[in-house]
């Protein structure tokens, strides 16, 4: 008996069944965007392997390129205003809210030369995953040893200003889509105070029009991220007797200098 009627029939049901379930079309477009990662991880592995031999920096242009591909599979867009006011000609720390797994989609659209990442050290035993994360010098830390993660982040200091690099951290610590803001963690500006170089805030504004996890929401519908990055702030990131302080929305530390301009991005439904 042949098993191909069955298997079109079964194929219908399901694309049936993704177009009147929302949740089914949710989980489906999540398990694209997973299967893509790990497809296009190990094929980026393979070219940064080729081109540069192992792991550094320069494979990010690589690793950018092929996640960029990303938006033509899912109807989206971005429109960046300002690009260039991340494109400084210095060693900085860049720091930005983390709302969901699509961040990489956004992060990828506007990352500056030699920028690299911190990662929790799970990640790295992703398979190909973690591989193009490491090829790419992305800096894994075990989040469960404070003493080790102090450790790496100090290396990552000397490191910063001797290689000329910028460092991408998302001081929450944790991905967060309410809406608001988590205490940020001190690393990030620990970091900043070491190296003795600028803090770049940059904000994500909400996905809620086009994806939430908790109302199992996906579309391609138009929906705007902002960037805001602010002022410089950084060697001179300081708290009472010279101690730096922990920041979090509610904290009494000194506001950061209102951003004198933004960086705008918008997702839109592609034209078909």
């Amino acid at each position: 008996m042949e098993l191909w009627p069955w298997l079109t029939a079964a194929l219908l049901l399901l694309l049936l069944l993704v177009q009147l379930n929302r949740a089914a079309k949710f989980y489906t477009k999540i398990t694209l965007y997973c299967v893509l990662c790990f497809v296009v991880s190990a094929v980026a592995s393979v070219v940064c392997l080729l081109r540069h031999g192992g792991r550094t920096v320069e494979n990010m242009s690589i690793i950018s390129w092929f996640v960029r591909s990303f938006k033509y599979a899912y109807g989206l867009r971005f429109e960046i205003k300002g690009r260039g006011k991340l494109e400084v000609d210095h060693p900085c720390v860049i720091i930005s809210n983390h709302q969901s797994i699509l961040d990489m989609m956004g992060l990828m659209e506007i990352l500056p030369p030699r920028c690299i990442q911190i990662a929790k050290r799970e990640l790295l035993f992703l398979g190909p995953l973690g591989l193009i994360m490491y090829l790419g010098g992305v800096v894994f830390i075990n989040r469960q040893r404070s003493s080790t993660a102090m450790t790496v982040m100090a290396d990552v200091g000397e490191h910063l200003v001797r290689e000329d690099l910028k460092v991408w951290i998302y001081p929450e610590g944790t991905r967060n889509d309410n809406g608001d803001l988590l205490p940020f963690k001190k690393g990030a500006f620990h970091l900043a105070i070491q190296a003795q170089v600028p803090i770049i805030p940059v904000v994500y504004s909400s996905f809620s029009s086009f994806y939430n996890s908790r109302t199992k929401l996906f579309t391609s519908d138009p929906a705007r991220g902002t960037w805001c990055p602010g002022g410089k702030v950084g060697s001179k990131v300081e708290g009472q007797q010279g101690r730096s302080q922990a920041v979090s929305p509610t904290s009494e530390t000194p506001q950061l200098p209102r951003p004198p301009w933004r960086m705008e991005v918008e997702w839109r439904e592609r034209s078909r």
